[in-house]
């Protein structure tokens, strides 16, 4: 079985830095944890990639596309086919009153947004910084092990897993004469980051959906409890 632009894939992966074997990502819970960079903030376990989308390398794009449903493959891509070359172009040294015009104290690591551009502080040193906007990994070999788990191939499965990409549980999809209609219920909590997340999913379906033509969302509020009085 290979697989096509547009094919919603459910898919695990461990990736290591190819020259010292340091693992620098993976969807597998207990391999974070045995390698010291498991974020309690994060979600493990499979991740979505809609082939040709630009979501992933493009190395591991094009591996994902011959590839078959359950098959494990271990592939290292070069430079060019994982985060790019370094661009000495993109390291820069600015003044510190830079940042201090932005209320930022900048030190190695921090990573920081200005004039439009995201980068890392790598020194900080007599009044000067320099910053990096390569990709961390940039420059270096990335070697991936790959499985396919799942092969979404219903609507409303992938739009769910659209949603999950976003941080957002839908808790019910349906889709009938080129309307998909999302239910969200009092169990989903209604704050900043799902009205983001329920925007990004929105323009995801128009993305990725060509079939629809209208996304009616509907929303469960219930009034929180008052306070009780102290007797």
């Amino acid at each position: 079985m290979t697989f096509n632009d547009g094919d919603f894939l459910e898919v695990q992966y461990t990736a290591w830095s190819a020259s010292d074997s340091r693992l620098v990502s993976t969807t597998d819970e207990a391999t974070a944890k045995k390698e010291g960079i498991y974020d309690k903030d994060n979600t493990y376990g499979p991740v979505l990639v809609v082939l040709g989308s630009k979501g992933v390398i493009k190395g591991l794009d094009k591996e994902l596309h011959g590839m078959g449903l359950n098959e494990t493959k271990k592939v290292t891509f070069k430079p060019e086919e994982a985060f790019g070359e370094r661009v000495e172009e993109l390291v820069r040294i600015m003044p510190i009153a830079e940042f201090r015009k932005h209320d930022i104290d900048p030190y190695p690591g921090l990573q920081v947004n200005l004039d439009n551009f995201t980068a890392v502080v790598k020194s900080v040193n007599s009044g000067r910084v320099v910053v990096d906007a390569n990709h961390p990994l940039a420059g270096r070999e990335i070697t991936y092990e790959i499985k396919i788990v799942k092969n979404l191939t219903n609507e409303g499965e992938k739009i769910t897993a659209l949603g999950k990409t976003t941080a957002l549980t839908v808790t019910k999809v349906e889709s009938k004469d080129r309307v998909v209609k999302l239910s969200f219920d009092k169990s989903i909590t209604k704050n900043a980051d799902y009205f983001m997340g329920k925007a990004n999913l929105i323009a995801g379906i128009f993305t990725y959906f060509k079939n629809v033509d209208k996304v009616d969302v509907e929303e469960e509020y219930v009034r929180p409890e008052e306070p009780k009085e102290k007797k």
